[in-house]
């Protein structure tokens, strides 16, 4: 199954016109295609777990960071 996300103002008028985002979700199911709007305002930082619990901002450059120091000290 292969999945990509695309700007919705490169599909054809009568699909853009339908999807109200931005960008939509393209995924291959079954020999057929199905196109999901994804909602780019949803807070992806709600419900972290694991090393990220208890953080209200973790940005990849910060996680990528302190997974570097976490490195150094398993040295």
């Amino acid at each position: 199954m292969n999945e990509m996300v695309l700007n919705t103002s490169i599909l054809p008028e009568p699909i853009f016109s339908l999807i109200h985002a931005e960008k939509v979700k393209v995924e291959e199911i079954d020999g057929g295609v199905k196109l999901l709007a994804v909602d780019d305002t949803v807070d992806c930082t709600i419900g972290l777990r694991g090393i990220l619990a208890g953080y209200e901002e973790m940005s990849v450059d910060k996680f990528l960071k302190r997974m570097r120091i976490d490195g150094e000290l398993d040295l």
